[in-house]
């Protein structure tokens, strides 16, 4: 089977073809879970944003003016509930367990403090390495779904991970420099 792009299956979908929506689901969600891990800093909420911002698109799909936008529309989606799930999470933790978050010891401090780290990162830096790191996506792909170009994929990253890494010295983890 000859690889449709995006927009083809996106009108495809349109049309009641669920097979095209889930080749969609099947190519965005590993991406879309980077997106909102970014903003969560949490796996399993990541996921159910994922799941959500697939859900509303599934039901706005008639809504998407350009398909060939598909990918920047559907992480929009999921930027919005991914923040909205930050927002609720806010509000529903208990003023008597804040200690014990505070207080939890890392089995890892290494990649605690690397991820406490990614977390001060500004949000477009922390999407930016979220998706190169966590998603694994490359530089191709990242500039795709971002709607910039590789060259400034590259510079982002770079700019964020001198950051991480003067982050971790103040931090006084002192290591190689890449």
């Amino acid at each position: 089977m000859i690889e449709q792009p995006d927009h083809r299956l996106v009108e495809a979908a349109r049309s009641g073809d669920t097979e095209s929506f889930g080749e969609l689901y099947r190519r965005h969600y590993p991406t879309i879970v980077g997106v909102a891990y970014a903003v969560l800093a949490d796996r399993h909420l990541a996921e159910d944003a994922a799941q959500e911002a697939f859900a509303i698109a599934c039901r706005d799909l008639g809504r998407l003016r350009r398909t060939d936008k598909f990918t920047n529309w559907l992480w929009g989606i999921c930027r919005n509930v991914a923040r909205d799930l930050a927002r609720a999470k806010r509000r529903h933790v208990r003023a008597d367990s804040l200690p014990e978050l505070i207080d939890k010891p890392s089995k890892d401090g290494l990649s605690a403090a690397v991820r406490e780290s990614v977390q001060r990162l500004p949000l477009a830096a922390r999407e930016i390495v979220m998706l190169r790191y966590f998603s694994n996506l490359s530089h191709a792909q990242i500039a795709e779904t971002l709607g910039i170009t590789r060259q400034a994929v590259h510079g982002r990253l770079v700019r964020a991970r001198r950051r991480l890494a003067e982050d971790l010295r103040r931090s006084g983890l002192h290591g190689r420099e890449s």
